[in-house]
This record gives C-alpha cells, structure tokens and sequence, in this order.
C-alpha cells in the first residue's frame, strides 16, 4: 500500500503520517456537547473520523480512537432546568439517541467515550499544574481564568496573533479577567444553578470550562503527547488552540502532532447549526431517506469541502449507490481475500492515502462497477464488496437494498439534474472559479457519470 499522506491544520499542508509509535496511532476528536438530538452536522463530523479510523485500520495500525461527550455546560444546564429533570437524565438519554443515530449511520464505536463528568478530578490537577506555573490565576469573581499572554505559542494553530485577536476583541463583562483575552478554566458556583452542577476545588465550589475537559480526557486516555486531534473547522478557534494552551502549558511538550477538521454542512450557503435553526435532525432525515444513503452523500465530498445538504442531492446519492448494488446483484462476488497490488484496489489504496480522499475512492468503485457490468467477473465484484466495506458501503445484501424501495431506476428528472450539474461546471470554469468546477467534477464522477471535454465549452457525459 501507498504512504498515508495528511492534510495537518497546524502546518498548514499535507504532510506524510508518521505516528510517534510504528505501527501504532493515537486519536482524540472532539465529541457531543449532549443536550439535543444530532442533527447532520453533527452526524457528518463523526462520519468523517470514523473513515479516518477505518482506513488507518485498514492500513495496519492498531488505532486508539478517543471521542469525548461533553456532558456538562452552560447549555445541558439550561435545558435540564427547563426541562425540570436532572442533568444525568438529561445526557443520559441523548446519549442513547445519538449511539442509535450513529449504529444507523454505520459509524463504529470509538475505543473510548469518555464523559467529562468522569474526569473533574484529571482537570482539577491541570488546572493547579498551570497555576504553579503562572498560567492561571483566580478572578475577584471566583473563576480560574488561563493567562493567554503568559504561554508563548499562542495562536500558532489558527493562526492568529494577540495583537490581531485583541484589534478584534469586544469588551469582556467579567472583570476578573486581567485580560479579555483569557479564558476560563474553572467556573465559580452560581446559587440559581442545580446541585447537581457543582464540584468542589481548591477554589471553591464550580464546574470546569469546557476547554479544559477536552485537554484533560485526551491526556488522560492517550498520554500528554498523540498522534492526531480531531474535530470541526469552527472548533479551530478558540476551542482547539484553548487546548494546546492548556495542555503544553501544563505537560512542557507538544500536545498533537497532526490536527484535522472538517468542514461545514451548508445550507443556502450557511453553516448548518442550531444557532441558525437552520439545522436537520439525523433522525428526520433517516424518516425519509435510506441511512446508507445518506452515509453515501456525506463520502461523496471530501471531509475537509464545504458540503451542500439538499433532497436532490440525497436523490442522486441514492441514484447512485443503487447502481453500486446492481452490479452486485447481477454478478455473484467471489470470497477472496483483497491484493492492494492490483489495479483497482491499489488506485482506491493512493485515493485514500492523499488525505482520505473518498470522492476519488468513490470514483474507483464507479470504474469497478463498469467493468463488472462488461465483463461479470466474480473477481472484480469481490473487489467492489471489500473495497466499498472499508468505507462502510455494500454491507447489506443487494437484493435487500434493492427490495426495500430505496433503489430506484434512473429517471428524466435525474437526467435533468446531471445536466445542471454540468452546465454549473462550465460557468464555474468560464468564471475561473476552479475548486467549485472540480468540486462539481468529483461528484459527477462519484455518482457515476464519465465526462469529456470538448472544445468550445462543451461536455458530453455517459454512465459508467
């Protein structure tokens, strides 16, 4: 197999994986913060993480794959008052909604889950390593607060500076900050919140900040230096760069060496959020929609694009993985084992490899399943089954897929929908805009459609 190559946040460019043991990796991605049901947001971050563990596993690492839930916060806080229950059983049943919304969505457990309710005692000891330091400090109000000003390396992951961030700052209310740009790390007790919010500490009673529980758990489960974090592209700044903060700060060495995010899931070109109500629940959608379907839209954008939800794009997607199981149907998959020195599976190896770039991993399935078609080879089918399993595809039979009413024969309105998608692609290249015409490109061939281009703008297309 090829050399796993990483698009890294923190070096800002793809850079060759090398895990701080051979043959071993450690991963920590930033979880829930449990209070609602997920919606596809939610559902796309863990999805891209859980193809993240799948290929490295794929690859012959022996992953450790951390994903926290965050289990106490201003927001559970909220909503468990409102709701007149305790917060236990407020996470507690959300938890539940979201390992069905998963085990749905086919993502694999992580090795860990941690709560952050179970580690107050890990941040507890963090936060006084940092105090002894001169990181940390206690307000007139009664938070820990983290001195931002004192830790040099500040800013380097979203690339930031102080001079920058405090140009943008807005003025800060709590005035037991000695600097608006200091975050906190331990939270005093309020007398209006629940009993059941509450810890004791040397500085009295509280709760931890949410950033310190993220640096504490990882530590924790997978030592004060890993492999690879994990998580949004909107948890960059502040969460993500709060966490190295903490955790260098307190450990003396480097926290994580490679950092990935992945991007939005838009709507109208908004990110998709609650904040925004703008937002669809995974469990809506599954209403509606195949799970695997939807599993397959999400691989049809590489993790860290932008990705565009509609029902004609979940259409296509169906469209398109009906294809997938015809052949399978058609031809009878041979049982033997995977070379990843043959054609098909060594392209699918060098797609996934140039920073899990499941569009073009896609594109080599669509290849395989022409071929199929051609020629019937038994072969070629065992292939597709065990190349479309790394990412979590094909596990069903085809004929329950087919026989469910989630397969459906292509149409004119999918015809017409091609076609526009085509004709954006050409006024994105006359408009030079070249990432949306290859965007456009990648899931035209992801959904199975070959284009040639032709002088004068034109592009003719058929079905692979």
């Amino acid at each position: 197999m090829t050399s796993l190559k990483i698009y890294n946040t923190l070096a800002r460019e793809k850079q060759p994986f090398l895990p701080l043991v051979p043959g071993q990796v450690r991963m920590y991605v930033c979880g829930m913060t449990i209070y609602d049901y997920c919606h596809i947001g939610h559902g796309r971050m863990m999805l891209a993480f859980d193809v993240v563990y799948r290929w490295l596993r794929a690859s012959g690492y022996s992953v450790t794959y951390v994903r926290n839930i965050t289990d106490i916060d201003d927001k559970i806080i909220r909503r468990a008052v409102e709701n007149g229950e305790s917060i236990a059983s407020l996470t507690s049943r959300f938890i539940d909604a979201m390992a069905d919304d998963t085990a749905a969505l086919g993502i694999l457990p992580p090795t860990d889950a941690p709560r952050a309710t179970h580690y107050v005692p890990q941040m507890l000891d963090m936060i006084s390593r940092l105090q002894s330091k001169g990181l940390a400090y206690q307000g007139d109000d009664g938070d820990v607060n983290y001195s931002v000003r004192d830790f040099p390396g500040y800013g380097k992951l979203s690339g930031k500076s102080l001079d920058d961030l405090r140009a943008g700052e807005r003025v800060d209310v709590n005035t037991g900050k000695r600097d608006p740009l200091d975050f906190v790390l331990w939270k005093a007790a309020k007398e209006s919140e629940p009993e059941d919010a509450k810890w004791s500490s040397p500085w009295g009673v509280g709760r931890p900040g949410w950033h310190i529980e993220c640096s504490a758990m990882a530590c924790a489960l997978l030592g004060e230096q890993f492999d690879i974090h994990g998580g949004g592209t909107d948890l960059q700044f502040p969460h993500h760069e709060n966490e190295i903060a903490q955790s260098e700060g307190a450990n003396d060495k480097p926290f994580a060496n490679y950092w990935l995010h992945n991007g939005h899931v838009r709507i109208d070109n908004e990110k998709m959020s609650k904040s925004l109500d703008n937002f669809f629940l995974i469990r809506d959608v599954l209403a509606n929609y195949d799970a695997e379907v939807l599993r397959f839209f999400i691989l049809r954008a590489h993790y860290r694009s932008p990705l565009n939800y509609s029902d004609t794009h979940l259409d296509d997607a169906r469209v398109a993985l009906t294809r997938l199981y015809k052949a399978l149907n058609d031809v009878v998959p041979s049982h033997d084992g995977l070379d990843w020195t043959l054609p098909y599976p060594r392209r699918f190896a060098e797609a996934m490899d140039d920073d899990f770039n499941t569009p073009l991993a896609l594109a080599v399935l669509f290849d395989l399943t022409t071929e199929i078609n051609r020629s019937g080879d038994a072969a070629l089918a065992g292939q597709l089954r065990h190349l479309a399993a790394v990412l979590g595809l094909l596990e069903r039979s085809p004929q329950e897929f087919l026989q469910s009413g989630h397969g459906k024969t292509v149409s004119e309105e999918d015809n017409a929908q091609i076609a526009e998608k085509i004709a954006a692609r050409i006024a994105a290249k006359l408009a030079r805009d070249y990432a949306t015409a290859d965007r456009l490109r990648d899931e035209l061939v992801a959904a199975g459609i070959l284009l040639e281009d032709k002088p004068g703008n034109v592009t003719e297309w058929r079905r692979a």
